[in-house]
């Protein structure tokens, strides 16, 4: 198979589809690399070390996407990559579908085969190509919230961990999976105190446990959030549906009663995020302020440590992408749901039933296309 990476063209987005150890590992099973010449100078690798990987450096990206069978991203296509669709093209990246109607119209035009990271599920449930991204802008999330709370940000000018005879920050987040544990992780490490709410006791239970007496566990309802919420410093949005749209936890009305400068961080905004005064931003203009609160919706948050991120990242994709490429997307589904699992758009259907309720379209089940 012919297996196609070209730069990102996000806002700010540094990371790469493919690594030069990846290529070497798609090579070393047969198949032919394709490359963008400068593809990965963000995330610290050099075209040099592609090619010495085996791979085959282009200088045009629309050329890649004429040639290759299978390419591999890490953000969504934008708008002025829409045209190079084509059918049975199998696209292989971050998609956020349920957040993004132009772009599903567009892959169901084009007749993309379009595989989304974010809702290839295993067999435990798990969303091993998400995993990686969450943790990161888990981690992040704090780190960016931290630097936010300074005044000259617009901020309350308050220090995460306080110091002796201060008070530290009090640091809400709204879910409990894995971008909500790390952002606790970090939080908690930091020496603030630490609110975390999620609808699932057991998974209450499982941070309690991981946590002890650090946090404070609270079930996640319209009371206990807007309470939380009245005394916090900083707010992390980490809810998430797999190929959902996010339910707005975070509510507008919540903002008047809110701290003056305080900071609320939407993790989960490249699903519609988790607040309704949310809206996108990016590394360029990360913040906006409304009714005193400042908002950090940036949509590529893991992008601004890219080195970190692609490798974090293609640990876990190259594993379903050389199943992909070795047996073909038909019969890799056939033969796994988990291949099956992350599969969006197959031949001008919608075939992630999560995204079709999100857009009000018909969902046509995988196994009856294939």
């Amino acid at each position: 198979m012919k297996i196609g990476c070209v730069k990102e063209i996000k806002n700010n987005e540094f990371r790469v589809g493919l690594t030069p150890d990846n290529v070497r590992a798609y090579v070393a099973a047969g198949h032919h690399v394709y490359i963008e010449k400068g593809a990965g100078i963000g995330s610290g690798f050099a075209d040099s070390e592609y090619v010495e990987a085996g791979a085959s450096l282009i200088d045009n990206a629309q050329d890649i996407w004429q040639l290759v069978d299978m390419m591999v991203k890490v953000k969504e296509p934008l708008p002025e990559e829409y045209p190079l669709f084509r059918d049975g093209l199998i696209l292989y990246t971050y998609l956020h579908l349920a957040a993004d109607k132009e772009q599903t119209d567009a892959l169901l035009a084009g007749k993309v085969k379009a595989v989304a990271y974010e809702t290839l599920q295993e067999t435990d449930r798990s969303l091993p190509l998400l995993a990686p991204m969450s943790q990161i802008a888990g981690r992040l999330s704090i780190q960016e919230g931290a630097k936010y709370l300074e005044k000259r940000f617009g901020g309350e000018g308050i220090l995460l961990a306080g110091v002796p005879g201060t008070p530290k920050a009090n640091v809400v987040i709204l879910g409990g999976g894995t971008v909500g544990m790390n952002a606790c992780k970090i939080a908690v490490g930091m020496g603030a105190n630490v609110t975390i709410l999620d609808v699932n006791l057991k998974r209450l239970e499982e941070l309690d446990n991981m946590f002890g007496a650090h946090i404070q566990t609270l079930v996640s309802n319209d009371s206990n959030v807007e309470r939380a919420l009245k005394n916090a410093d900083l707010v992390i949005g980490s809810v998430l549906i797999p190929g959902g749209s996010t339910p707005k936890l975070f509510k507008a009305k919540y903002l008047p009663e809110m701290k003056n400068g305080s900071v609320f961080v939407d993790v989960a905004i490249d699903q519609g995020g988790c607040g309704e005064s949310s809206h996108v931003t990016t590394h360029d203009d990360p913040v906006f302020i409304q009714d005193g609160v400042v908002h950090y919706c940036v949509g590529n948050m893991p992008g601004a440590v890219p080195r970190t991120s692609t490798i974090a990242l293609t640990n876990a994709t190259l594993k379903y992408g050389l199943e992909i490429a070795n047996k073909g997307l038909e019969a890799a589904c056939r033969e796994s749901k988990v291949i099956e699992s992350g599969v969006n758009t197959y031949a001008g259907k919608l075939t992630n039933k999560n995204v079709a309720l999100a857009h009000g379209y018909e969902y046509s089940p995988l196994e009856g296309l294939i």
